[in-house]
């Protein structure tokens, strides 16, 4: 069944730029090892993703959402169906292009915040001038020009994280897939860490989607949200929320985010309980 599309409409206008990155019938199966039964973990899932906006998915716990965004990388192979990016077939890799920033702290603890950033650049041999001009960027917007000396152990989880964003940025992808980047941070930090997000979306233009367990964080920054069902995951619905490109967490505060969270709720509440039942909690 094909998801359905809701727009939470904010009284904005919203453009339907071209396709960026597509996922068409796609389904991911984990195959029985030993006594471990095989796992339907994802699909037939169908998306498509438009040039230039933030796309954030939601879901209950299990439901497949890092395999998703593991297949739509290149990291894992679908079972059935195939995946696009920039008109080309994913297959096997991470394509040129693509940037992945994940939930654990992939900081290399002994490199100093500055070479953890310079760490891509250098791997794929670019001029050396080339590397201090792009890192110092990434320094700088990323706000850590004060650290660059530091490690990653004299970070803060946030700031760790801005690392892991900034070794992504300096790579220049145009499309950036982060998954859940701040699940283990506090609320407050959450928040402040979405408007640097969103300022790196607007700064960058590329494509962004990010999945997230938190859907006060998916609210804020999304110009679509995909909800998910339990396991197997499959997509139920699309939601535009008709946010202006110039937001930030200010925005929490209007009475169309809340509209927007009870809305996501509404149709999470029921998979949630399905999943917990299953043991996906």
């Amino acid at each position: 069944m094909a998801a359905s599309v809701v727009k939470m409409s904010a009284d904005r206008s919203v453009s339907t730029p071209m396709l960026h990155a597509e996922m068409t019938g796609v389904t991911r199966i984990y195959a029985a090892k030993g006594k471990t039964p095989g796992v339907h973990a994802l699909g037939p899932v169908d998306l498509a993703l438009r040039q230039g906006e933030f796309f954030s998915v939601v879901g209950p716990s299990g439901c497949g959402k890092s395999t998703l965004l593991d297949v739509l990388a290149g990291l894992s192979s679908p079972t059935e169906g195939k995946v696009v990016f920039e008109g080309a077939p994913v297959t096997g890799s991470v394509p040129p292009g693509i940037g992945v920033v994940f939930q654990e702290n992939a900081a290399f603890p002994w490199l100093s915040v500055k070479d953890n950033i310079a760490f891509g650049l250098r791997r794929e041999g670019t001029d050396p001038a080339e590397v201090e001009r792009r890192v110092g960027y990434a320094l700088g917007f990323m706000g850590l020009e004060d650290f660059a000396a530091a490690y990653p152990s004299q970070l803060s989880g946030g700031m760790r994280q801005r690392v892991c964003i900034a070794r992504t940025l300096v790579m220049q992808p145009r499309l950036i897939l982060l998954d859940e980047p701040f699940g283990a941070l506090d609320a407050q930090t959450r928040l402040l860490m979405g408007d640097e997000l969103l300022k790196l979306w607007r700064e960058t233009g590329a494509t962004v989607m990010l999945i997230t367990h938190a859907l006060d964080e998916a609210a804020m920054l999304s110009d679509r949200i995909a909800v998910m069902s339990a396991r197997p995951g499959r997509i139920m619905e699309e939601l535009e929320t008709g946010w202006p490109k110039e937001r930030d967490s200010r925005i929490a505060s209007e009475d169309h985010f809340g509209q927007i969270t009870s809305r996501l709720w509404k149709r999470l509440r029921e998979e949630s309980i399905k999943a917990t039942a299953r043991g996906g909690a």
